[in-house]
């Protein structure tokens, strides 16, 4: 993609809709990107699948993944004044949510504004004050004044999908965007900008796409992904959280404006050596900065694809400043060092190398 043309994907990537089993809109949207390139596909749980268009008939296959949900909240319970009880989608921490906007989905569909709110300090205890913010403290106030109006006149019910109400915006000063759920939405375009720059690439092996979802609530989607795809080497697209505002220097990983994270380590997997070294040293030969990290916590769709097929995985993380909040900062040099790396390594990719990264002890 044409620079402008990617800056466009995504801000548009990044204003839609889309927590945890409410993905569609997002699918839709990547949908009808694919169906320009190849045969698409969905199933029960979302997932979106483009198979492969490259004609091999070498019957290995390499899978490139990134989730379509967001983190956000759903509706529990609708209280008798109107203030709807929430539970969250996803990880949050309670004072990143107090006093934000969000957009609660009606049974019309549409999206409606409201307010996270908490009960105002003026009739707080010094005990309550000292507490803190918890989840069932808070509230969202979409202006209804009973549950009557509020299932009536707004048209909000148990189970409303509620989303960060942010729009995305670019700094071409700075290159930085600024908006909602990069992760993953950042991850989710830069994997369409790479099938978007190898559409008309004949490759050795099978090139698979997969939009994958409820990555946010337990790597759900991509178990199912897995099983289907039975990838022979996979690369996993996300929007990793960046460590630069909140870590000490020596401990810095995934900074900003630094490249794409390459992960070794997490609670979830870890990377298969052989994978990420060629991957670090293919990045050293271009010139193409990327940094790399060991995690003690984390987790991506690269663990059920490496445990289910077995197939070496790597995680290619664009950083996001204050992922899991409404408000995050990427570096759109980090998303084009991204794609580039892949597209360099599918590009050279030769069916003998993929052979031996497939099975490192064959």
């Amino acid at each position: 993609m044409k620079k402008n043309e990617a800056i466009n994907n995504i801000k548009g990537l990044s204003n839609l809709p889309g927590i945890s089993g409410f993905e569609d809109e997002v699918v839709n949207y990547v949908r009808k990107n694919w169906d320009k390139i190849g045969k698409t596909d969905t199933d029960g749980i979302k997932n979106l699948y483009l198979e492969d268009f490259s004609g091999s008939q070498s019957g290995l296959t390499v899978q490139l993944d990134a989730h379509s949900d967001e983190v956000g909240f759903i509706v529990q319970a609708i209280k008798p004044n109107g203030l709807l009880q929430f539970l969250t989608v996803g990880g949050w921490v309670p004072s990143n949510i107090a006093a934000q906007k969000v957009k609660v989905r009606n049974t019309m569909g549409n999206y409606i504004q409201g307010i996270v709110t908490s009960k105002p300090p003026h009739f707080m205890s010094d005990e309550e004050k000292a507490k803190g913010l918890t989840i069932s403290s808070l509230s969202i106030d979409i202006g209804a004044k009973s549950k009557e109006d509020a299932e009536k006149r707004f048209g909000v019910r148990i189970g409303s999908p509620v989303v960060p109400d942010v729009l995305c915006d670019y700094n071409e000063d700075t290159n930085l965007f600024l908006g909602k759920g990069f992760d993953c939405r950042i991850g989710v375009a830069c994997m369409m900008d790479v099938f978007d720059e190898l559409k008309e690439k004949k490759l050795p092996f099978n090139l698979v796409g997969t939009l994958t979802s409820q990555e946010e609530v337990g790597l759900r989607g991509a178990q199912v992904a897995a099983k289907k795809v039975q990838a022979d080497l996979a690369i996993v697209f996300e929007g990793c959280p960046a460590d630069d505002t909140s870590s000490e220097e020596y401990m810095i990983q995934s900074a900003l404006g630094k490249g794409p994270m390459l992960r070794y380590f997490d609670v979830s997997m870890i990377t298969n050596p052989e994978f990420q070294e060629k991957i670090v040293e293919l990045a050293e030969s271009k010139n193409i900065p990327v940094q790399v990290s060991v995690r003690s916590g984390g987790g991506t769709n690269g663990a059920p694809i490496n445990l289910y097929n077995g197939a070496p995985a790597i995680v290619v993380g664009i950083p996001v400043r204050y992922a899991h909040t409404h408000h995050c900062y990427v570096d759109f040099h980090d998303y084009e060092a991204a794609k580039n790396l892949v597209v360099e390594f599918l590009s050279t990719l030769t069916k003998e190398e993929l052979s031996v990264l497939a099975k490192p002890l064959g």
